[in-house]
């Protein structure tokens, strides 16, 4: 089955896919529609773009924070704005979930998608605080980036611990989750307990270098089409590139998505880099489905399973953060007393190993795909 426009056949539907994917594919407008770019300096035709972005946005956020019914409130944390997002009856105040909407660091805000953090904070039962970084241009990715590394460091000023945290973005956002995880690797505060990547867009335009630039960031499907044969792309954008070094450390990921995705062998360009640098990872596909398909469609079948998936997740690596803590006191004291009486250094004495992958047997307990 297909969905026919103005411009012909874009997307094919699968006969396998619940109604209500059906009728999300239906309702999508033709990507080949998508508005050209303005010019970097036309600052006056961005803010008209990011006007009618806003405006299309807010009706289908606002559907989900009239069902999920949070309660928010703006504020901000290090001098960066946020969106402070609770569920209902939150119970969980030791642990917060920090968010990054998409947008090719161009578009929405914590506003317009206020409403994903509300799903997300209602699945996770966590508080969530969603970053209102500044936009590109005029902002460069470092500025984006360093915006959600100071909200970190204010939440562990707040009584936060690391491991008390998790990151979860999707699509641009995405990419910033796994460039702020790579900057607190060298900065050292310590690092979420887990991310959770949607859609994440890693890697548009290859770069000459896999270190990063100043320049701004910012693309849309359209754009990698339009520049695809130039030698020079006219948009730069320097994110994380997956030839980082992941191995000084990283989160345990989650990566998800759909297979009809434009950029699906990224995901698994990602998943292969984090998985060879020894990090716990995951990753998670649907059929048939478009980006964001858990927001745009929550009742799909599809998107149960994955927002699941996602809770499942989050709260195992969290939960086994504490664990791990508890552990490590029981083991310090059961390893000096046995210390003691054999004569052996305590640290030899509490060696033990931790299965690679622990949490799939976790989540395939609890019937997810």
């Amino acid at each position: 089955m297909s969905v026919r426009g103005d411009s012909g056949t874009w997307v094919n539907i699968l006969h396998s896919l619940s109604a209500e994917a059906e009728d999300l594919l239906f309702e999508l407008n033709d990507p080949a529609l998508t508005r050209v770019l303005p010019e970097e300096k036309d600052v006056a035709s961005w803010s008209k773009l990011r006007e009618l972005f806003e405006c299309q946005a807010l009706p289908g956020s606002d559907l989900l924070v009239e069902r999920f019914a949070p309660a928010f409130a703006g504020f901000s944390l290090g001098g960066v704005p946020v969106l402070d997002v609770r569920p209902r009856n939150w119970k969980e105040r030791s642990k917060v979930a920090i968010y990054m909407h998409g947008g090719g660091f161009a578009l929405y805000s914590a506003a317009s998608t206020l409403g994903r953090a509300a799903l997300i904070a209602d699945d996770t039962d966590l508080r969530v605080i969603s970053v209102d970084y500044a936009l590109a241009p005029p902002a460069t990715f470092e500025e984006i980036r360093n915006q959600v590394v100071t909200v970190f460091r204010a939440l562990l000023s707040d009584g936060y611990r690391p491991a008390d945290t998790v990151m979860v973005g999707d699509s641009s956002g995405g990419a910033l989750v796994v460039a702020v995880i790579l900057e607190l690797c060298n900065l050292g505060p310590g690092l979420p307990a887990a991310a959770v990547l949607i859609s994440p867009s890693i890697d548009f335009v290859p770069a000459k270098s896999t270190a990063e630039t100043s320049r701004a960031s910012f693309v849309t499907e359209r754009s990698i089409a339009e520049t695809a044969g130039e030698k020079e792309p006219r948009l730069s954008r320097p994110t994380t590139s997956i030839a980082a070094d992941f191995s000084k450390g990283f989160s345990p990921t989650l990566i998800q998505g759909s297979k009809k995705e434009l950029l699906l062998s990224q995901f698994f360009g990602l998943y292969r880099a984090l998985d060879l640098a020894g990090v716990a990872v995951e990753l998670d596909l649907y059929e048939g489905m478009p980006q964001g398909f858990q927001f745009r469609s929550p009742d799909a079948l599809e998107s149960k399973l994955a927002r699941q998936k996602i809770r499942d997740f989050v709260l195992f690596w969290l939960a086994r953060e504490v664990s791990s803590e508890r552990n490590g006191r029981a083991m310090r004291g059961i390893s000096n007393v046995a210390g003691k009486k054999s004569g052996k250094n305590p640290r030899q004495a509490a060696e033990f190993t931790v299965p690679r992958h622990p949490w799939k047997n976790s989540l395939n307990a609890r019937g997810t795909t």
